[in-house]
């Protein structure tokens, strides 16, 4: 195991954690972003299967959040406001009807303060950044830690923690954007995907929960019992016209087991994604509007990645879901997701 340290500019550096085997996790500590997982396919050979800007000055934009943490609260809050203990609290929103991943400068856009350690079987970089009472309009000073962790079995485990002096929220995720091909050879809707649920939260018009939940039987939803991501993504179904797409919670079963499980037939590569989060939003790129270019020389197109954002389900309508983000004071706030990758075939 072993971490390089790469100087980007006079703040900005770059974390390189690689075990004995090639597999490598590049990250930046502004905004914890995953720049490169460089995974082997079926025949060893070593590629990047996350989506990756050509330069640094595209990240301090980064419109779709690649590979950023998400925070205070990752999603939508509908209208940008919560009744937390009585009190009416409104977000920063933008231009937006509703906030979105944290407000206009969110967790992404951040400069973490940052610590490396290498063990016989780990790699592992701690990032840490004071949130201060008020920004974005979220109440209290909170102290965010995000760890990541590369071991020698393939795995990226990522936990989060926090704690804060006032009643608050915190949700935490990360966005990377997945792509097992290697280096974009080709989109997502070959991929395919197993989802551990049986249930999305509906979303309204505006892409925030109603509240309600939905079972996936007999809809493009059903993932439980891994079909190709594209199978059913042209669907007429009302939850697909509303998110172009998917791009909705899936509320998981209990239990340690695999939550979410993605294999790319071409090159083998396979991902099983286990976390204690409440839900994963599962984005398939339905919009391509980024016109910054990625290392592959090219601007992205859409369908050709897909997000796993391990997370509570994000606040609806009527303040629906807000209890699975809150945060009381002098509470710890713990989340754990981890990212496991084979080959197979």
């Amino acid at each position: 195991m072993k971490i390089k340290k790469n100087i980007m500019n006079k703040n900005i550096i770059c974390y390189e954690l690689i075990n004995s085997s090639g597999f490598q996790v590049n990250i930046l500590n502004y905004g914890g972003i995953i720049t490169d997982i460089i995974a082997p396919d079926r025949n060893g050979n070593l590629e990047n299967v996350v989506l990756k800007y050509k330069d640094f000055k595209s990240y301090e934009k980064n419109i779709c959040y690649f590979g950023a943490i998400i925070g205070r609260t990752a999603g939508r809050i509908a209208e940008g406001k919560v009744n937390l203990e009585g009190d009416t609290i409104v977000f920063n929103k933008g231009d937006d009807i509703h906030q979105s991943h944290g407000g206009i400068v969110g967790f992404d856009k951040k400069i973490w303060d940052s610590k490396v350690s290498v063990e016989k079987d780990r790699a592992i970089l701690s990032l840490k950044y004071l949130s201060r009472d008020g920004e974005e309009n979220y109440p209290g000073n909170i102290e965010a830690t995000v760890e990541y962790i590369v071991t020698e079995d393939n795995e990226l485990i990522i936990n989060y923690s926090g704690e804060s002096d006032k009643d608050t929220l915190l949700n935490m995720t990360n966005h990377s954007y997945f792509n097992l091909s290697g280096n974009v050879k080709q989109d997502i809707l070959s991929h395919l995907l197993y989802v551990n649920s049986d249930f999305i939260v509906e979303l309204d018009e505006t892409q925030v929960p109603t509240g309600k939940l939905m079972p996936v039987g007999n809809t493009p939803f059903d993932f439980r019992g891994s079909k190709e991501i594209g199978k059913d993504i042209e669907s007429d179904h009302y939850q697909i016209k509303v998110g172009s797409g998917y791009d909705h919670p899936w509320i998981l079963k209990n239990g340690d087991n695999v939550k979410v499980s993605v294999y790319e037939r071409n090159s083998g590569r396979a991902l099983d994604i286990y976390t204690d989060r409440k839900a994963v939003v599962v984005y398939t790129m339905n919009s391509s509007t980024d016109e910054n270019e990625l290392y592959i020389g090219r601007k992205a197109y859409s369908r050709e990645a897909v997000c796993f954002e391990t997370q509570n389900p994000p606040i609806g309508k009527n303040n629906a879901f807000l209890e699975d983000s809150i945060l009381k004071k002098g509470e710890k706030y713990k989340a754990k997701t981890i990212f496991k990758f084979y080959t197979k075939g």
